[in-house]
């Protein structure tokens, strides 16, 4: 029986921000190997890989979280009631609920039953894309992230977006010989703040979070450049939010698309509280691993947080309920397709 609380300990001790997954891989590898799963690698670049572990047979259900955290230190401590660190709930308290409940299966004897853990969720989903083109022929996949051990029953989608201003520099006691990229950066935020970008009936609004600004050089001088780094959240298809965004821009900026991912509606077993969920997932990537499921320990409220935590009692439920929905699925019982198909 896998130690939960001291494997969540040891996965927060070791800093896997995104990039930097390396050394959480080795630890996770080699723990998988000594607890008798055959453990495959998939390099994606640098130190960076994927790990899929599995059980001897015909991998039928993976169970699937990432490795990687966003940055910025937590303190790693824990009471009666929390784990916190970095991670905690985002999404390692998965990883070890994972590990627990595969471990229970094995000893149980079920067969068919991976693990897999990616890179890069956090940004690009680099890991996901590759491990899609991995074969692994499974039949369903659940993806772990904090949900209070909810299954979704779906989730928004995700573009980040860059924009780039450009001005002309100039002395700022003398504004009208330049023209402030900053100025122009700021107007055109204004008007994309106030743009309706869509909303489906089941996942809600499409979210905006302007996340990072910079520009110019010094006080004194006029900026001759500027960006921002938007973060939206659609419930509607991808292109309707990027007309609509065009619409804004129209050339006032340089308008780059880091990642896009369309907002997905996803698969369900009787018997489980269910939820929409506002965050991206890796899922949208995950096309190949057959039906997807949702579910995990934790909230979305600590996740990314700077006191980002999770319930103890929550992870014993995920063990319990990992187990449960990899047993039924297994076993065949009948899952409950989205409506309307898997994205809005």
């Amino acid at each position: 029986m896998v130690d939960i609380f001291g494997l969540l300990r040891d996965l927060i001790a070791i800093p896997s921000p995104t990039g930097a997954e390396g050394p959480l891989t080795d630890f996770l590898s080699g723990r998988l190997s000594d607890l008798g799963w055959t453990v495959k690698e998939q390099p994606l670049e640098g130190e960076r890989r994927n790990i899929l572990a599995s059980d001897g047979h015909r991998t039928k259900v993976v169970l699937c979280t990432h490795l990687d955290t966003v940055p910025g230190e937590t303190e790693a401590r824990e009471d009666e009631q929390f784990i916190y660190g970095r991670g905690s709930c985002d999404a390692k308290g998965s990883a070890a609920a994972m590990m627990a409940a595969a471990e229970c299966l094995k000893t149980d004897g079920a067969a068919g039953v991976g693990i897999l853990f990616v890179a890069g969720e956090e940004t690009d989903s680099l890991g996901a894309r590759r491990a899609n083109e991995w074969g692994i022929g499974s039949q369903f996949v659940i993806v772990g992230e904090p949900t209070d051990n909810r299954l979704g029953l779906g989730h928004k989608g995700t573009l980040f977006v860059r924009l780039a201003a450009s001005g002309k520099r100039a002395h700022s006691a003398l504004p009208h010989l330049g023209e402030s990229a900053v100025e122009k950066l700021l107007d055109l935020l204004a008007d994309i703040r106030k743009i309706r970008f869509g909303e489906d009936p089941r996942l809600g609004p499409t979210l905006l979070n302007i996340g990072h600004i910079q520009g110019g050089t010094a006080v004194n001088v006029v900026a001759d450049e500027a960006a921002a780094l938007l973060a939206i959240r659609p419930s509607v298809s991808v292109s309707d939010v990027l007309s609509r965004l065009a619409e804004a821009v129209a050339g006032r900026a340089e308008m780059e698309i880091i990642t896009a991912s369309e907002p997905q509606r996803l698969w369900t077993l009787p018997g489980f509280p269910t939820a929409v969920f506002p965050f991206g997932t890796d899922i949208p990537y995950l096309t190949t691993l057959g039906k997807p499921f949702l579910y995990g320990p934790g909230s979305a409220v600590w996740a990314h947080a700077a006191d980002e935590r999770v319930e103890k009692k929550q992870l014993l439920e995920a063990v319990a309920g990992y187990r449960i929905l990899v047993g039924r699925l297994l076993a065949g019982e009948a899952v409950q397709g989205p409506p309307g198909g898997a994205r809005p």
